[in-house]
């Protein structure tokens, strides 16, 4: 499991700013600059940053959010999916701008810092395991230490801790291609078999996973061309369960895996996905944490009739597909991403930037 060793120390620098309007001296506080772990949240970040800004602060009690751009941040987005999702052309270090006061209700839904977080995460791996095991009662069930080890593995970055209190959950084995195929000829020690019984183990073949797609109707040839994100509703967001294997048997890779989550793209040369091939997914839920009270299948039927709104032809063009800030190659069994590339509560984040062709004018 190196690649999820990789994925644990992956960090993104910050360069926080305290917005002009909070500054009550002269001269104005310098940027706070700190290392954000991409499988961790913004308001973590907080016990760091308050000490550095405090003495400028204007009077009150501290409602803290950040914002890029402009655009309020959603706390309950892990930072390296937010900084993947923004960031056509990486942003280094990346500038945020960190409030203390005005917290934009509208937009957020509320936040009472870590403990928030936390819950959040928590109610995120209950709908992972409902997912993968069909229910969530090992999740339900964890002591009072069990679960307070786990967030602090999480919050800390320890990764051995985190798996040998996640190992308690039982969520499943994935099933990688890539090992299956390398391991094939090798002979399987009942040893193996019987620990995997005995663990109460189960190998899943449901992804959980949570789609962002950045709808864009420009033409840009260059990543750094890209206009900004500037409003949430050019963000359209899918919380669906993917199935490893495809009705023939086969793993799925990918690409296929996207064409089944956006099943309105062609089968363009970008996807590599041949006509007719797909694998099933099913049971799309709602987003437990959307304040706006959109759920997931009003959000996908939204993806699919802007771009078919936009192009008559239904043609889209994928810019980027990122996950935890790679841009993998498409055909890569969607068993080893999900294996090696998944966040901590289990759900598997893919940025997608979209654009729709143009309407062909005869």
């Amino acid at each position: 499991m190196e690649a999820q060793q990789f994925v644990w120390k992956g960090a993104i620098p910050l360069q926080i700013h305290l917005h002009e309007s909070e500054v009550t001296t002269l001269p104005p506080p310098l940027p706070f600059l700190v290392l954000a772990p991409r499988i961790g949240y913004l308001p973590l970040l907080v016990p760091q940053i308050r000490p550095h800004f405090s003495s400028a602060l204007p009077p009150g009690v501290d409602t803290v959010w950040f914002e890029y751009r402009g655009l309020p941040l959603k706390w309950y987005i892990p930072t390296g999916v937010l900084y993947d999702l923004f960031c056509a052309e990486p942003e280094r270090p990346w500038n945020l701008t960190v409030h203390f006061r005005g917290y934009p209700g509208n937009i957020l839904i509320p936040c009472e810092g870590e403990d928030s977080v936390k819950w959040s995460f928590i109610n995120s791996l209950k709908e992972a395991a409902y997912i993968i095991n069909g229910n969530c009662k090992n999740v339900m069930n964890m002591s009072q230490p069990d679960q307070l080890e786990l967030w602090r593995s999480v919050s800390k970055g320890d990764l051995e801790a985190y798996r040998q209190v996640s190992s308690k959950l039982k969520l499943g084995i994935i099933e990688d291609e890539y090992s299956v195929n390398t391991n094939s000829n090798l002979p399987k020690p009942r040893a193996s078999i019987t620990e995997t019984e005995l663990t109460g183990q189960t190998k899943t073949v449901r992804i959980p996973v949570r789609l962002y797609v950045w709808n864009v109707t420009e033409d840009f040839e260059d990543l750094e061309d890209a206009p900004p994100i500037d409003s949430w509703d050019k963000i359209s967001y899918i919380n669906c369960p993917v199935e490893m294997f495809k009705e023939d048997g086969k793993y799925c890779t990918l690409s296929e895996a996207i064409k089944t989550l956006l099943p309105e793209l062609s089968c363009t040369a970008d996807l590599k996905v041949e006509e007719g091939s797909k694998c099933a997914s099913e049971g799309k839920s709602s987003d437990p944490l959307e304040g706006e009270g959109v759920g997931a299948d009003d959000q996908g039927r939204k993806a699919i009739e802007s771009m078919d709104s936009q192009a008559s032809s239904n043609l889209a063009e994928i810019k980027f597909v990122r996950i935890q800030g790679i841009e993998p190659r498409l055909e890569i069994p969607f068993s080893w991403v999900a294996n090696n590339l998944m966040f901590p509560e289990y759900f598997l984040h893919i940025c997608i930037c979209l654009r729709a062709a143009k309407e062909n004018s005869q």
